[in-house]
């Protein structure tokens, strides 16, 4: 654990106020604005059942196939959560100066893609409507919460993965559904996560010139138990091994796309300013992601061997 505690986070959020004051007029500035209604082919659709006694949802309806429904409805449900993350967010930096601006900011975006989303599936009848609302009450009735300390380098360390995961998922899942009009909604979506990687990637850079050894034992302890904000969802661990086995999102996309570049853009491995509590987490970071790339190796040759076997049938 990091041993960070409310006071000192409090100064650190104070001291890196001006890093995101100038990543938010970055972002702004970099930002394209974009209408979810110009991504949605409206003339696709037709009634449902219900008030306006149409057509009931049905699987043949769908223009994607079963895995990425599967990755569809997991992306929405993770964007549906919303309220949660800017709680969460909002409660370790604030709603004042630049973080405040940032946090609502960032929620407004981040609202865009649920709604782009869903009209998107909803007109295109890609998912069941039904099961997706009934999904959507029990995962927001399920909150958010982080599996780590909650402090300003826990969150900066976390989201820096988490948007640029967020990023590679959308973007993948897109191109799997073989469905042009998804694709490009997602790679939209996917556009603006890694903007929102960039602003906490670089708000993280300049924690660890701060506080070295607290940003390296931050980013450990995040990075051991790292969950995507989805998690929550029912069924996420079935759903998980169909996204990964379809190598939409796995394990080595997670290490080699999201964790390793992460890490060498904060030079974790040649920094030279940590002390010995910092020095500790490397190395012990350095173990795990040597384990982690043994477990995708395995994985990946089951996956092989999985995919041989259906071959042979």
């Amino acid at each position: 654990m990091t041993a960070v505690d409310d006071r000192l986070s409090a100064d650190l959020v104070r001291e890196l106020e001006p890093v995101a004051a100038r990543e938010l007029e970055r972002h702004l500035s970099t930002a394209k604005e974009w209408f979810p209604h110009q991504y949605v082919p409206w003339g696709q659709g037709r009634d449902f059942d219900g008030e306006y006694a149409g057509e009931a949802w049905a699987e043949e309806q769908s223009p994607v196939d079963g895995v990425a429904r599967t990755a569809l409805v997991v992306n929405l449900l993770t964007e549906d959560n919303l309220p949660s993350y800017h709680r969460a967010l909002s409660d370790v930096v604030g709603r004042d100066s630049a973080w405040g601006e940032w946090v609502h900011r960032w929620t407004a975006e981040e609202g865009r893609h649920g709604i782009a989303m869903r009209d998107y599936l909803t007109v295109t009848r890609s998912v069941d409507p039904v099961a997706l609302e009934r999904e959507r009450m029990d995962h927001m009735g399920r909150g958010f919460a982080s599996n780590a300390e909650r402090n300003v380098l826990t969150t900066m360390a976390y989201v820096s993965f988490q948007e640029l995961a967020t990023r590679i998922s959308h973007r993948n899942t897109g191109r799997h559904t073989d469905d042009p009009g998804c694709d490009r909604l997602l790679a939209r979506i996917a556009a603006d996560e890694n903007l929102h990687m960039l602003f906490y990637r670089n708000v993280m850079l300049a924690a660890f010139e701060i506080d070295p050894d607290a940003s390296m034992e931050a980013v450990l302890e995040i990075a051991e138990d790292f969950a995507m904000p989805g998690n929550e969802v029912e069924g996420f661990t079935r759903r998980s091994l169909t996204i990964a086995l379809a190598g939409i999102y796995d394990l080595r996309i997670h290490h080699d796309e999201v964790l390793a570049p992460v890490l060498r853009a904060w030079n974790v491995w040649d920094r030279t300013d940590f002390g010995p509590a910092g020095e500790a987490a490397r190395e012990r970071l350095a173990t795990f992601m040597a384990g982690l790339d043994a477990t995708a190796a395995r994985f990946e040759d089951k996956r092989a061997a999985r995919a041989a076997r259906a071959a042979a049938r």
